[in-house]
This record gives structure tokens, sequence and C-alpha cells, in this order.
């Protein structure tokens, strides 16, 4: 445990602080009951500078979206020398960029939903016969479902999109994928099982994923051992187009015919009581103070 003094970032100014703050506390909780000299940072109240000041030897990044999770961060603790954990700047840069990850993966050969840019200028109409109802709009850059609508009739397209453009000035819209809704949790070079999740409402939102107690998590999640070795390592070559490293989380959609369609890379995936990352470890035995440990393991400069 000769890791120094540890900040572990949490909170920030993101839509997502109040999980951020929730994750970094069960972190912070965890390191120190494994005799970690571990510290609560919020770089919403402090300023990056009394990471210099506080003489930190490493940072545990449990800060979700914008400002935490996009490479800014990321890039601060480069020029400061600090190790920290996760993805670099520009994988973690890229993977917040839900039009850039389709584009990356696209190149590479690997599958994504059929999707659009939206503007107010769009040709909602058209949009939505491209890609059918019903169809999913959603910011580029945020996570944890914020912003993002179910849309079921083209005359609805407008009214989601002005709900996502409130979170970010780029919105995409995501053919539906009628199918089963998993996620590969990855640490290290070590796949974890799939986990399949199951929820009563009509998507895998917020409130399903931090609040609801009806959300059901399946492990082991139904496919064929071959079946899942396959999705395990499309997964991981996703992480790898983009550059991430470290740990993270790959979501994934199946259709009816059992074809996988990626979603998105969390290169700072959720911490919490409800998180999928410590679900998955816990199934294959890991507890989530050896997870805690085992990723500021991998804290990294360059």
């Amino acid at each position: 445990m000769n890791f120094g003094k540890v900040a572990v970032l949490m909170g920030g100014k993101s839509a997502e602080r109040e999980v951020s703050l929730k994750s970094g506390g069960m972190v912070l909780k965890a390191l120190q009951q494994k005799g970690v000299d571990a510290h609560a940072f919020d770089p919403k109240a402090r300023s990056i500078e009394d990471l210099v000041r506080g003489r930190f030897d490493r940072a545990f990044i449990a800060l979700h979206g914008r400002f935490g999770e996009d490479g800014t961060l990321q890039g601060i603790l480069e020029w400061l020398g600090i190790p920290y954990t996760g993805s670099g700047v520009l994988a973690s840069a890229l993977a917040m960029d839900k039009v850039r990850t389709k584009r990356i993966w696209s190149a590479e050969g690997l599958p994504t939903a059929p999707y659009a840019v939206l503007t107010k200028d769009s040709d909602f109409k058209a949009v939505a016969r491209r890609l059918g109802t019903p169809l999913f709009v959603k910011p580029a850059s945020e996570g944890s479902s914020v912003g993002m609508s179910k849309v079921k009739r083209a005359a609805d397209l407008e009214e989601a999109f002005a709900l996502a453009v409130n979170y970010d000035p780029v919105v995409i819209a995501e053919k539906f994928i009628a199918g089963p809704e998993l996620t590969v949790a990855i640490v290290g070079d070590e796949v974890l099982p799939i986990i399949r999740i199951e929820t009563p409402r009509e998507f895998y939102d917020y409130e399903a994923k931090y609040l609801a107690n009806d959300t059901r998590y399946l492990i082991p999640c139904g496919l064929p051992k071959a079946k899942e070795r396959q999705l395990q390592a499309l997964c991981l070559k996703a992480f790898r187009a983009l550059g991430c490293r470290g740990w993270g989380r790959v979501d994934v959609m199946l259709d009816r015919q059992r074809r996988p369609y990626l979603l998105e890379i969390n290169t700072s995936p959720g911490m919490t009581d409800h998180s999928l990352v410590p679900m998955a470890a816990k199934a294959v035995g890991i507890s989530y103070e050896d997870l805690c440990v085992r990723i500021l393991e991998m804290a990294h400069v360059g």
C-alpha cells in the first residue's frame, strides 16, 4: 500500500455531481479501510492548486461527466505530474464524445447502432424515417442517461432534442435496438463477467441506475459461454480502439438475432452500491476494497 498521499477526486460540477459524491465517498472509505492515506478532494470546492499544496502523490478519479471524465482533469494531472486512475487525456475525451466514439468504431469495423447528429435545423421527420421509431435522443457528451429520451413518435423528436440540447450543444439520435442490454467491465487486461440489465421502466434511465430497487442485474448474463467470450473480446477491442486503459465499462445492446451493437464506453464508471463494475468484480471474487486498490495500482502519468 505504498501509494503515498492519495486524493479521491469526487463531486465536481457536472450534471452527475451527486452520483460522483456517492461513488467517491465509497471509494474513499474502501481505500482507508485498506490502510491507504486517502483524502476527499472536490474540485468544485477546492482549487486544483491545492493538489500541489497538499502534496498528493496519486489521484483516484471518481468524477463522472464533464470536467472529470472528459480529459480536462486528466490533462491537468498530466501537467502536474500526479499519477491518476483510468484512461489518458485523448481516450477520455474521445470516450466522452459519443459521436466521435461511433466514428472511430465504425472506422475500425466495429458494430454500433445507426445514428444522426441533430441540430435545430434538422429535418426531424426525415431522421425518424431513416432511423425508425422508437429511437433514442441523447446529449453527445453526458453520462448516466442525463437528458436522454426514448422517442416513440416522429412528432416528439423535436421536443426530445430541446431537452438534450440543454445539456450539450451536440445531440444525437440513435436507432433503437430491441433486445437485451448488457454491460462489460474491464479492469487492466481482465474482462469481467457480462451483466445483463433488466428494468420495468421505458429504458435504463437515471432513476433505474441509481434509485430504483426493481432493476435486475443478471450474472451469469444468460448467453452461451462461447457467445459471452466473443462479446467480451469485442468489448476489449472497442476499449482499446479508443486508447482506453486502466479500467472502464463498455455498454452493449443485442438485437433480436443476438447481434451486438456497441453503445458507449465509461472511462470513470460509477462506484456506488448500485454500480456495475463492483458487481462484476464481486462475481469473480474481487471485493470492493480490493477492486479500489487494484484500480489505484494502475495510476499513471503519460
